[in-house]
């Protein structure tokens, strides 16, 4: 199975004195085409990992997640039929999109020295009557 990936550019600001004033991400871009056509983002939501902290593992068999870290750097380790893959989002790692397909779990780890932002746009929307949480089985992962 392949995962798709998007990296975003970073673009630095100035204001109109041309003075430097920090600087854009693009998130989503109907232009780049990374989502499916009828599946596009249903919702956003921000999740914050502890430094030193993790979230998951965990699937979901009705959602799509597409997880990009927006503040400091985490490594998010996918299982696919068995086997781990691992990739980088944040400020170190080109703010990294990845989607993770229906069935796929995903450990998201922070690997900053400070919080971790991760916004995740997945489809179909979550809503309170569609559990749609499972734990996945990384016992045999070494998460140092």
């Amino acid at each position: 199975m392949k995962i798709k990936t998007l990296k975003h550019e970073k673009f630095n600001t100035k204001s109109n004195s041309g003075i430097s004033n920090g600087f854009l991400v693009p998130i989503y871009n109907i232009h780049d085409k990374f989502f499916d056509n009828g599946k596009k983002p249903e919702q956003v939501y921000l999740t914050v990992i502890s430094k030193n902290s993790h979230k998951g593992p965990h699937l979901h068999k009705i959602r799509t997640g597409c997880f990009i870290c927006i503040k400091g750097n985490v490594k998010i380790i996918l299982k696919i039929e068995g086997n781990y893959e691992t990739y980088y989002s944040g400020e170190d790692h080109d703010f990294l999109s990845i989607m993770i397909p229906v069935g796929v779990g995903a450990l998201l780890k922070n690997i900053s020295n400070e919080d971790s932002y991760i916004v995740n746009t997945p489809y179909p929307a979550w809503t309170p009557d569609m559990n749609d949480e499972y734990t996945d089985d990384f016992s045999d992962l070494d998460l140092d």
